[in-house]
């Protein structure tokens, strides 16, 4: 170990203590704000050197002690009376001491840890949003446990609340996957809100007790989602599959999908319905079009026509979820079929009936003109 590499001493941090507790045992006085400043600054020192807050007070404590019989005012004292005084003196002059020490080491050690976290977050915001040079990406991704080079999977947790890493929801999930997982190299952090997990690819039982752990802590009353992106390599993996998840939360949005767990390599088809917005919004017009002519508008019937597919064109199975008798809910299909021209029950209509409900959804049609 050199000498600039060597462990800090005691004298370091106790420089100046001795004459202090000489001059108050001899006039009694307390500490002047210079002293209690320069207390406070030797704590600091000590919390940037990682010397520890035990053994700096221990070690004042021992200076008190062993300097106790060479301080002029014990010396001086004319009797047990002076002798109590010049203790009493002492002994707060001590107190103050540590407590501005003590001030001083917390102190430090908060900035430390606000700088860090500071640095955690600027690490997250440019991991997310593929920011920064990928070599210095990939040199602090590191230090947090992740291989960059690696393929990722990012998982976005959304629920009822805007979460924080002091939410009590993000520390029952995060304790709920290190209990189990410990140190799998996985990043547990939150971003907008919303809490999100980065873990390696082939790490799909980490992805699931997420999500699983996530529902639970948000309450598992359906109002919670929980996307999850492909796996991607490398830091624009990261970023890449961070932004499936959330067009995933997007889609269940717009288009009422049942959670509490997405996958995006299962929604693939939405994206690729929207890539020419032109053509599924003349599909939508032509097809759907007409039902606007309907009792009511347009939105009963496609809300009529959604539930009919999302139950596998069963009529009684339609008509308990949209709360209909089956001859209401048939009375609507002849209706639809009346105004479109296409029978929804016909496999022949069906495929293009589907088609344009599902554009009308990622649309917001009716509620926005095509």
């Amino acid at each position: 170990m050199t000498p600039q590499e060597e462990e800090p001493g005691r004298d370091e941090f106790l420089a100046g203590y001795a004459e202090i507790l000489a001059e108050v045992s001899a006039t009694g006085r307390r500490l002047t704000r210079d002293e209690l400043g320069s207390r406070r600054r030797a704590g600091e020192r000590a919390a940037e050197r990682g010397y520890g807050l035990r053994r700096l007070v221990a070690e004042h404590l021992d200076a008190t002690r062993t300097g106790w019989s060479a301080l002029p005012g014990a010396t001086a004292a004319n009797g047990m009376r002076e002798l109590r005084t010049v203790v009493d003196c002492v002994l707060a002059a001590t107190h103050q001491t540590i407590d501005a020490v003590a001030e001083g080491y917390e102190r430090a050690q908060r900035l430390a840890v606000r700088q860090e976290e500071a640095a955690r977050r600027e690490f997250i915001d440019d991991l997310l949003y593929g920011r920064s040079d990928l070599g210095r990406l990939a040199e602090r991704a590191e230090r947090l446990g992740l291989r960059l080079a690696h393929e990722h999977t990012v998982a976005v947790a959304d629920g009822p609340d805007l979460y924080d890493e002091t939410h009590s929801v993000t520390r029952r999930v995060e304790a709920a996957l290190l209990s189990r997982f410990g140190d799998r190299r996985i990043l547990l952090t939150t971003k907008d809100g919303r809490i999100v997990l980065v873990a390696p690819g082939n790490h799909e039982e980490v992805v699931r007790h997420f999500a699983k752990q996530a529902h639970v802590a948000m309450g598992g009353e359906g109002t919670d989602r929980v996307a999850v992106g492909r796996s991607h390599p490398g830091p624009g993996g990261v970023v890449h599959s961070y932004e499936e998840a959330l067009t995933a939360l997007e889609l269940a949005d717009r288009m009422g999908l049942p959670g509490p767990l997405l996958r995006a390599a299962d929604l693939l088809v939405y994206p690729v319905l929207t890539r020419d917005r032109q053509a599924m919004a003349d599909l939508v017009r032509t097809t759907l079009g007409p039902l606007e002519q309907a009792r009511g508008g347009a939105e009963p019937m496609l809300r009529t026509l959604s539930a009919y597919f999302d139950a596998g064109c069963v009529a009684a199975e339609t008509a308990r979820r949209l709360s209909l008798s089956v001859r209401a809910l048939t009375y609507r299909l002849a209706r639809i079929h009346e105004l479109t021209g296409s029978d929804p029950s016909d496999p022949m209509h069906r495929y293009t009936l589907q088609t344009a409900v599902i554009g009308a959804r990622l649309l917001d049609w009716p509620a926005q003109k095509l």
